[in-house]
């Protein structure tokens, strides 16, 4: 065969790949989930290449905190991140525990809000980030790129908790609760969704087609609004993340990755203590739960107040 022939039908076969692969994106929406240095990949989940853009200042050897709670934000979230800073993420002790709060971020496309995010890391040295595109459906990337970091830089710690920036934490109850279980190993824990079905809907959010996951049923997982894991669980997850297929949905992207270590999600409390829906404020409920969704950031700062007004009869 004429050898101009045959380069000409390797570019048209590569061309006809990059089609498909663009055109299956934009049908099934997933957002493009790879680095300017990665493939296009609609198997298994592959983590960002390259170094982070940006690091939190800590020494988890000399000084590893108890409980890492890592926030999923973007570029225009910085008011939610300041009142995060100032209420329940703030660093802290609690019952001699020390509990930390890192915020993660992927690179917005316009380059004066990457500069934004620079400086705000240089301020305030709780920034998490790397090089992919900051979209809605990169959230298991951002997720992964948490359990990375905690993997790589801080091991040390005893509990990690993924969570939202529009999610209230009381943090003292969940530490409360964690001491009580008088362990460190083996746990996944938050609000548990047992039996979820795929949603195969292509105006809803949360679709997902058949080509992308194809079970009926999801494995047990946790709802991505705010769960917690014991640090060797995030280890474990960051080593078998990559012969787990990708799923745009990061809460059970992580339930896949358990499921596949026989890691089953388990209850905190006897008594339900994540909320992932939006409940009435009151102090006396509000003492006795970890989490609750779809909190304003007045609210954040009210329900904040007003918690430790009661607790500790001053407003910090």
């Amino acid at each position: 065969m004429d050898f101009r022939k045959v380069k000409v039908l390797v570019c048209l076969m590569g061309l006809s790949c990059a089609s498909l692969c663009y055109f299956y994106m934009n049908l099934t929406g997933l957002s493009i989930f790879y680095s300017k240095k990665q493939s296009c990949t609609l198997q298994t989940f592959r983590r960002i290449e390259g170094n982070f853009l940006h690091l939190p200042d800590i020494d988890c050897h000399r000084n590893p905190p108890f409980l890492v709670l890592l926030v999923t934000s973007s570029s225009k979230d910085v008011d939610a991140r300041m009142v995060i800073r100032q209420t329940w993420g703030k660093e802290r002790m609690v019952v001699g525990k020390r509990l930390v709060t890192y915020f993660l971020l992927g690179t917005p496309v316009n380059d004066g809000q990457q500069a934004d995010i620079s400086a705000e890391s240089q301020k305030y040295k709780d920034i998490i980030q790397k090089d992919f595109m900051d979209t809605y459906y990169n959230l298991t990337l951002k997720t992964m790129m948490g359990i990375e970091w905690v993997h790589q830089y801080c091991n040390q710690s005893s509990f990690v908790m993924k969570t939202d920036t529009d999610v209230f934490v009381n943090v003292f109850y969940l530490t409360e609760l964690l001491l009580k279980k008088k362990r460190t190993t083996g746990l996944y824990t938050g609000f548990l969704k047992l039996h979820e079905h795929p949603i195969r809907k292509n105006e809803s959010k949360w679709n997902v087609r058949i080509e992308e996951y194809s079970g009926k049923t999801y494995p047990p997982f946790c709802s991505g609004t705010g769960y917690v894991l014991s640090t060797d669980l995030a280890s474990q997850i960051y080593h078998v993340s990559e012969s787990v297929s990708y799923i745009k949905l990061e809460d059970v992207f992580i339930g896949l990755c358990l499921d596949k270590l026989k890691i089953q999600p388990e209850e905190l409390h006897s008594e339900q203590t994540f909320f992932p829906e939006k409940i009435p404020f009151s102090v006396s409920r509000f003492k006795k739960i970890v989490t609750c969704h779809k909190v304003s950031l007045s609210e954040q700062q009210s329900y904040w107040n007003q918690l430790l007004t009661e607790e500790h009869g001053r407003v910090l």
